[in-house]
C-alpha cells in the first residue's frame, strides 16, 4: 500500500470511531472479585481493622470462660498499656517511616532519671527539671535522626548502639540509685502529677492527636510517602532529611513524656524501670497492623495492638495458667500478624 492510499485511508476510519460505525472496542477488566478479594481490598484499606477484630473476640473469648468478673476487671487493662502504647505511638512514627528504633525505653528511663536527679541531686525546681527531661529525649532523638538521616546509616544498627549507649549513660549518671516515692511526694508532687486516670486519658489524648496529624496535615501525608518511597517523595519536593530528623525528635519528646508518666505510674524514679519497653513498643506496633517496610498503618491500630497484649496478660493470669502460655500466645500473634500484613500488601489495584 502506498503512502498516499494509507493517508487516504486515515480520515476514514477516524469518522468510524466518531460516528461509532467502527465496531473495534477497548476491552475493560471485567474480573469479579472473589470474597477474599474483597477481603484484601477492605484490609488494604483499613489497616486497623484486623487489630480490632482479633480485640473484640479476645474480649468476648475471656469474657466468656471468666464471667463478670473479666469485665469488671477490663479498666486495669487501660493503665497497664498505657506506657507501653505511649511508647508505641513514638514507635510507629518511626516504623511508618519504615525505620525502627530499639532505644525508645532507655530514652524514657533516661528522661526520668534526669527529670528525678535534676530536682533532688542538684535542687531545681520540678517544672524545670521535667523541661530537661524533654530536652534529654529530644537530643536522643535528633542524634538518632542525624545519623539515619544525614549518615545514611541503617535505623536497626544506629539504634541498636545509642540503645547500649544510653542505657549505660543513665546507670553511671544516676548510680543505680532509687528516689523513693515518699520523698517525691513530700519535695516534687509534680513528678507524680500523671497517674491514675490520667495516664489513660492522656494515652486517648496523644493518640488522637497523633491520628488528626497523621491522617489531616501534610506533614503526615510526607511521612507515609517517605516510608512508601523515600526517593519518590524526595523527587516530589518532600525534604525527606530533615523529615525524618523531626520524626526521631518527636519520638524522642514522646518517650520523655513516657518517662514522666511513668514516675508517676510507679512513684518513684527507678534506673531499672521499663527494661522492655522497646520490644513491648515493637509489639503492639506489629500486632496492631503497621507494616514493618513502612508506609501502611494507622496508629490506632497500634493501640488496639496494645489492648490486645493486655487483654491477653489479664484474661490467662485470671484463668491461672503458666506466664509463659501469654508470651507463647504472643509470639503466635506477631507471626500471624505479619503474615498477614505480607498477604495485605500482594493487593493488586
Amino acid at each position: 500500500m502506498t503512502d498516499a492510499s494509507a493517508g487516504a485511508r486515515q480520515p476514514q476510519e477516524f469518522e468510524k470511531v466518531l460516528s461509532g460505525s467502527d465496531t473495534t472496542v477497548a476491552s475493560f477488566d471485567t474480573h469479579t472479585r472473589s470474597p477474599l478479594e474483597k477481603a484484601q481490598h477492605f484490609l488494604h484499606k483499613n489497616p486497623a481493622a484486623v487489630p480490632l477484630i482479633v480485640l473484640v473476640l479476645s474480649v468476648v473469648l475471656f469474657g466468656l470462660v471468666l464471667g463478670s468478673k473479666f469485665f469488671v476487671a477490663l479498666p486495669l487493662i487501660l493503665q497497664q498499656v498505657a506506657i507501653s502504647a505511649i511508647i508505641g505511638a513514638a514507635q510507629t512514627l518511626v516504623i511508618l517511616t519504615a525505620g525502627i528504633d530499639l532505644s525508645v525505653g532507655a530514652i524514657m528511663v533516661l528522661s526520668s532519671v534526669v527529670m528525678g536527679q535534676f530536682t533532688f541531686r542538684y535542687g531545681l525546681p520540678a517544672p524545670i527539671s521535667i523541661l530537661c527531661g524533654f530536652g534529654v529525649g529530644a537530643l536522643c532523638g535528633w542524634l538518632n535522626g542525624w545519623l539515619i538521616a544525614h549518615m545514611k546509616l541503617p535505623p536497626f544498627i544506629v539504634t541498636l548502639g545509642t540503645w547500649q549507649i544510653i542505657l549505660a549513660t543513665n546507670f553511671l549518671y544516676s548510680a543505680n540509685e532509687t528516689i523513693r516515692s515518699q520523698d517525691i511526694a513530700q519535695n516534687a508532687p509534680l513528678l507524680q502529677l500523671i497517674s491514675g486516670n490520667r495516664i489513660i486519658v492522656l494515652m486517648f489524648l496523644l493518640v488522637g492527636l497523633l491520628w488528626y496529624v497523621l491522617n489531616h496535615t501534610a506533614w503526615g501525608r510526607y511521612l507515609y510517602a517517605i516510608g512508601d518511597d523515600p526517593d519518590a517523595a524526595e523527587l516530589s519536593g518532600v525534604r525527606t532529611k530533615r523529615m525524618l530528623v523531626q520524626v526521631y525528635v518527636l519520638s524522642g519528646v514522646i518517650c520523655a513524656l513516657a518517662g514522666w508518666v511513668l514516675i508517676g505510674r510507679l512513684g518513684s524514679v527507678s534506673p531499672t524501670s521499663g527494661q522492655f519497653a522497646n520490644i513491648e513498643s515493637i509489639t503492639a506496633v506489629v500486632i496492631g497492623g503497621i507494616s514493618l517496610f513502612g508506609g501502611r498503618g494507622s496508629i490506632l491500630g497500634m493501640i488496639f495492638g496494645a489492648l490486645i497484649v493486655g487483654v491477653f496478660q489479664l484474661g490467662l493470669r485470671m484463668i491461672g495458667t503458666d506466664p509463659q502460655w501469654t508470651y507463647l500466645l504472643i509470639g503466635v500473634l506477631i507471626i500471624a500478624a505479619v503474615t498477614i500484613d505480607q498477604w495485605i500488601r500482594k493487593v493488586s489495584g
